[in-house]
């Protein structure tokens, strides 16, 4: 009975063992359903928001050496999509994004710091139109309750459009804009 049970423990631990890797596992993906948005006040009272379509992530996480942890974003700047389709072409002009020169947006991490359970500041550069600057999210990644694969992940920052060489107060489109991201990773 002794050698059953300790037969039955070994598969048991090997099992487990087995299945860390998959719920630990360093390399994730946003899900197509995350969204990627940006806010900016318009003529000081309406919020214009813009949504990216196309994005490329990687992240490389463990939830017990968040430290370690890296990730990168690519936003494809043509994807974009506006709450108020009039103003595309003057978001992708030269004088927002330059769309026609600059056709991607990118954020690299070079930290993720823990603050508390589930929560991350996570640090690294932002290049908009070929200007990179340092930018901090504030993040929330929690393991999905129904499925392991998957880490929920809200994470929010704010910049000063100008800071990337946009036009400042043109057309009455504010100067900060609130950028988002939302949706789940999910493990490779």
């Amino acid at each position: 009975m002794l050698q059953r049970r300790t037969h039955f423990a070994h598969v048991l631990t090997v099992m487990v063992f087995a299945a860390a890797p998959q719920l630990n596992a360093a390399e994730w993906t946003l899900t197509p359903s995350t969204q990627v948005t940006f806010g900016i006040k318009s003529v000081g009272l309406s919020i214009v928001e813009g949504k990216f379509n196309k994005v490329q992530s990687e992240l490389k996480f463990d939830p017990e050496i968040p430290q370690k942890g890296t990730t990168e974003l690519v936003l494809d700047v043509d994807s974009l999509s506006l709450s108020n389709p009039s103003l595309k072409g003057l978001i992708l002009s030269s004088e927002f994004f330059d769309a026609e020169e600059f056709k991607q947006v990118r954020f690299t991490s070079k930290q993720i710091k823990p603050i508390a359970y589930a929560r991350y500041q996570i640090t690294g550069d932002l290049t908009i139109r070929g200007v990179t600057k340092p930018v901090s999210f504030d993040t929330m990644m929690n393991p999905n309750i129904n499925n392991p694969r998957l880490m929920d992940i809200q994470s929010n920052t704010t910049i000063n459009r100008s800071d990337f060489g946009m036009r400042k107060a043109l057309g009455g489109v504010g100067e900060q804009v609130n950028i988002q991201l939302k949706g789940q990773w999910k493990v490779n």
